[in-house]
């Protein structure tokens, strides 16, 4: 598939591993960064997603989505994102997620504004308390130096699902170029996402913030992966 990635609001906070070990299931383990495990809030702007060669479809390639992720890598050692859930108001976008990418997708109320700064609203059908966002990037535009904190948050170039009615772990492949990232002016945050999925909450300002404008995504299929023995998940 084909997806442009767009106004993407990166929030994180680090958090002790224990708090999120539990939470994945067998074959996966945190990923940390200075010994930290990290959790974050992404909410973004999905457009001209599609089939590739094939073109987009008025009321179904754009939509909003809004994910909350870990990092993670398998017991092969290859890294990427773990998402706790993943909330998008288009009915179709929530099922074809769900059936073919084995991802947690949840229907949600979304709405947004754009211009210097970008509007943010979510909340998932069945819960009461909203997610609401403000932000803009500042400054110039730059990438990720390997080895950095950015690196390890952004640079992640493949996903991990799933499919608890088969207890089958699948591996994931993306493709874009590297991520040109502004330092984010947060008006407005909120961590009610995390309250929706049940994860441990976590206080005060994020501890990195960022805004990409822009990438193009190349979105390849499912890869079943062999895990050893063990605990079953706990998810």
């Amino acid at each position: 598939m084909f997806q442009s990635w767009q106004n993407l609001l990166f929030l994180h906070w680090a958090v002790p591993a224990g708090d999120l070990e539990s939470r994945l299931p067998r074959g996966l383990r945190l990923d940390t960064f200075e010994d930290q495990a990290w959790l974050g809030i992404v909410p973004f702007f999905m457009r001209d997603v599609r089939p590739r060669r094939f073109p987009a479809v008025p009321g179904i390639s754009n939509f909003l989505e809004l994910n909350v992720r870990t990092y993670i890598y398998d017991e092969s050692g290859i890294p990427g994102v773990w998402f706790f859930s993943l909330d998008a108001n288009r009915r179709l976008a929530c099922a074809l997620g769900r059936t073919m990418f084995h991802l947690p997708y949840h229907r949600a109320r979304m709405s947004s504004t754009t211009g210097d700064w970008i509007g943010y609203t979510a909340l998932r059908h069945g819960e009461a308390e909203p997610a609401d966002y403000r932000y803009r990037g500042i400054g110039s535009d730059h990438a990720a130096d390997p080895g950095s904190l950015e690196f390890f948050l952004l640079e992640r170039y493949v996903l991990y699902a799933h499919d608890p009615a088969e207890n089958r772990l699948w591996r994931g492949r993306v493709h874009h170029e590297p991520y040109r990232f502004y330092d984010a002016e947060v008006e407005r945050f909120s961590t009610a996402p995390l309250d929706w999925d049940h994860l441990p909450p976590v206080s005060g300002l994020p501890d990195h913030a960022c805004i990409v404008p822009r990438v193009d995504v190349g979105i390849f299929g499912l890869d079943k992966v062999d895990t050893m023995p063990g605990r079953e998940p706990s998810i």
